[in-house]
């Protein structure tokens, strides 16, 4: 028994010299973690030593360039960058540039929530706004009534705006858009009703997109304009528009292949300033639209690119016609859609004109020079 307590009592003074050991130690392994603790705690990030004017340059970097316009939340976002720390949550929502442009979609979830978008369009100070307003079928219209409403209470700041309806029926637009340059409109006007659209004052206002609209209830000061693209579009609508377009520059249009009476075209359109042409066709027929062309007077056109239909049946007399009839001095043509007659022939019939592509599927007539037909010439 004594032998026993004797070994105990050796056995707890072993036990406290470890314990005295193994303290020091621990004591040395606290002191090394605080001194290099330390260390960290004094050590900034380079990134966090820039100057706020920097990070917010930076940020704005990140997002396309203006005036296209980033989703409202996602990767691609300015809202990710509010996603980082407190101090570049700080920055970012007070970078007024990062938020002029916003793309507002029925599709997304944000747009459920109006207060949200005011909020993200008020950031946005008074610096110009591009905005894209698509509005496409909602049970909860109230809620896309109500964001709306907010785009609209900054139009006076609107720059380039495109407007797009399919399902929703819009309130009439009569505003006055002291900054607007560039407009795009779109809606489903064979279902839904159309509204009236009508800007008297926009003085910086030069290019316009038009898609499915209903153009009486359309007023724009056409007489300013400097590019115009009209989709969807019939002689009766187009024709109208284009004489109040003097000084157009560029043009685009895409014709109904219904709304044309070829047999009794309209009266010439006489368009000054134009430089380049864009001709297409929706559902394209073999009919032929010659006259169409020839509608059309461009005395300073430089640049043509035309679907084929509208130099049927006599591609090379066609396009002749029209040359001489407007006087101008093409640089460039362009053929699209099915193709009969090949690069070759344009080139030898225009030498004048330095560029010549064909772009299209050649017909029976061409197929033997299919070849030519894709290919790019150059004359000399």
């Amino acid at each position: 028994m004594l032998r026993a307590l004797a070994a105990d009592r050796a056995r707890v003074a072993d036990l406290e010299a470890q314990i005295v050991d193994l303290e020091r130690s621990l004591a040395a392994l606290v002191l090394e973690k605080t001194i290099a603790q330390e260390r960290l705690n004094a050590y900034t990030y380079p990134v966090l030593t820039l100057p706020d004017e920097i990070i917010s340059e930076i940020f704005i970097h990140f997002l396309p360039l203006y005036p296209a316009c980033p989703p409202i939340t996602g990767l691609l976002s300015p809202t990710l960058l509010t996603h980082i720390c407190r101090k570049w949550r700080t920055i970012a929502r007070t970078t007024p540039a990062l938020w002029r442009a916003i793309s507002l979609s029925s599709d997304g979830i944000p747009f459920q929530n109006p207060a949200y978008i005011s909020d993200i369009l008020s950031r946005s100070g008074c610096l110009p706004l591009s905005i894209e307003l698509h509005y496409h079928y909602s049970e909860d219209e109230d809620s896309e009534s109500k964001v709306l409403q907010a785009a609209f209470l900054h139009c006076k700041r609107w720059e380039c705006v495109e407007l797009c309806s399919m399902g929703f029926d819009l309130p009439i637009i009569e505003r006055d858009l002291p900054l607007l340059r560039h407009i795009s409109l779109d809606f489903d006007d064979e279902v839904y009703q159309i509204p009236d659209i009508i800007i008297h004052d926009a003085p910086l206002l030069r290019k316009v997109v038009l898609g499915a609209v209903n153009f009486s209830k359309l007023v724009l000061p056409w007489e300013q304009l400097t590019s115009l693209t009209m989709n969807q579009l019939d002689a009766d609508a187009w024709i109208p528009i284009l004489r109040q377009t003097s000084n157009l520059v560029h043009c685009k249009l895409s014709v109904d292949d219904t709304g044309f009476d070829n047999d009794n075209p309209p009266p010439d359109v006489i368009l000054p300033c134009l430089q380049s042409l864009t001709c297409d066709i929706i559902c394209p027929s073999n009919a032929g639209y010659d006259n169409f062309l020839n509608t059309i007077i461009v005395p300073a056109l430089r640049s043509l690119k035309i679907a084929g239909n509208f130099l049927q049946p006599n591609p090379i007399g066609s396009l002749a016609s029209f040359i001489t009839k407007s006087g101008c001095n093409l640089e460039e043509l362009t053929i699209t859609g099915q193709i009969s007659v090949p690069a070759s022939s344009y080139r030898k019939a225009f030498p004048s004109i330095g560029k010549v592509s064909l772009d299209g599927e050649a017909d029976e007539d061409g197929a033997a020079v299919e070849g030519d037909s894709h290919s790019q010439v150059h004359s000399s």
